[in-house]
Formats: structure tokens, sequence, C-alpha cells
């Protein structure tokens, strides 16, 4: 009996400014974002707010209600570009690197609860719900 094997799409390297436009998006479709000292979690409760805090300064915020319940400051301008992959648990992540002459590391990611389309178009600020 033949079983079809489910494909898998490839990784795909964005620049961080397109990521971003994306994101802001999609901020109802995040699960979980972090860095590699702190995760966090979404949740039926909460919302993510992203905004900007200064030239080259982004805020991710989990917000309950008016209360901040978390914050991750980011450095737009550290991050090379974003690495966003399907993992095998069907959650999407995408990974914000940093690179200088000797290392690579990812600083922050995001795990979606879906893939990122090229060809989708938002609609005048319209944010999407998964």
């Amino acid at each position: 009996m033949p079983t079809s094997a489910k494909q898998v799409p490839a990784p795909i390297t964005l620049p961080f400014e397109k990521f971003w436009g994306w994101l802001q998006a999609h901020a109802n479709c995040i699960l979980r974002a972090g860095t590699p000292d702190a995760v966090f979690f979404d949740h039926e409760d909460f919302h993510w707010h992203l905004a900007v805090e200064e030239e080259g300064t982004l805020l991710v915020q989990l917000v309950r209600g008016k209360e901040l319940v978390s914050e991750m400051m980011m450095l737009a301008n550290d991050i090379a570009y974003v690495q966003c992959e399907l993992t095998d648990s069907e959650e999407y992540v995408c990974e914000c690197v940093v690179e200088s002459e000797t290392a690579r590391e990812v600083a922050y990611h995001f795990v979606m609860a879906h893939e990122y389309d090229e060809a989708e178009r938002s609609q005048g600020g319209r944010h999407w719900t998964h």
C-alpha cells in the first residue's frame, strides 16, 4: 500500500525589513517569541503588540488588556537576515540571525501558526488571524 509523503517547503531567507512588515500584519498568528534566554508564549487572554520605539529599536510586547505581561526589545540594525522553515511539529519557525566576523547566532525567534507567503498581499492595514 503506497503512502504519500507530505512535501515540506524549503527554508527561506528574508531581509529583516520584509519579515518585520509581514510579522506586523500577522501578530495574531504568533505562537511564541523569544531570545536564547527567554521565551514568551501566546495565550487566549493575551495579544501581541509590535512597535517601533525609535529608529532601529523595535518592541515585541505581550499584553493582557492594558497590562504589559512581557516585552522583548529588538535591535533591528544588528539583524543580518531571517531564516524561516517548517518544523516536524508543523510549526513555522523564523529565526532572526545576527552575524559578526567570527560568529553567527540566532538573537530572536518567532514561532508562527503558518508559513510566510510571498504572494500574499495585506490590504489596508488588515491583520490576519489564524
